[in-house]
């Protein structure tokens, strides 16, 4: 069975920075995954982040995000990383991090549904 693992969320104020870490491990897991952030906030539904393809020439973000925030795979295929910068409390909410199998395109990567495996989420608040 694929494990994914968040880490790094905390709580911050308004303009700071965090790094959030996800590791996925174990079953048949491999370096043809791709890899996607969501968030959800209280009474909200899970939104789409951010996400690299499983070769990791393309990422894509959504665009309360874009310019704030930049994803990244570690040198082992395994791990991504989100880094978040110039936070506002809008970005208050619970980090997700999940494997896609071979994905590669922004339709896919960005529709949760498609997602195979899932972390069990980080809490990021951002106070004002």
């Amino acid at each position: 069975q694929v494990q994914v693992v968040e880490s790094g969320g905390g709580l911050v104020q308004a303009g700071g920075s965090l790094r959030l870490s996800c590791a996925a491990s174990g079953g048949t897991f491999s370096s043809n995954y791709a890899m996607g952030w969501f968030r959800q906030a209280p009474g909200k539904e899970r939104e789409f982040v951010a996400a690299i393809s499983w070769s990791g020439d393309n990422t894509y973000y959504t665009d309360s995000v874009k310019g704030r925030f930049a994803i990244s795979r570690g040198n082992a295929k395994n791990t991504v990383y989100l880094q978040m910068n110039s936070l506002k409390p809008e970005d208050t909410a619970v980090y997700y991090c999940a494997a896609q199998s071979s994905g590669t395109y922004y339709d896919s990567l960005r529709s949760p549904s498609l997602y195979d495996y899932w972390g069990q989420g980080t809490q990021v608040t951002v106070s004002s």
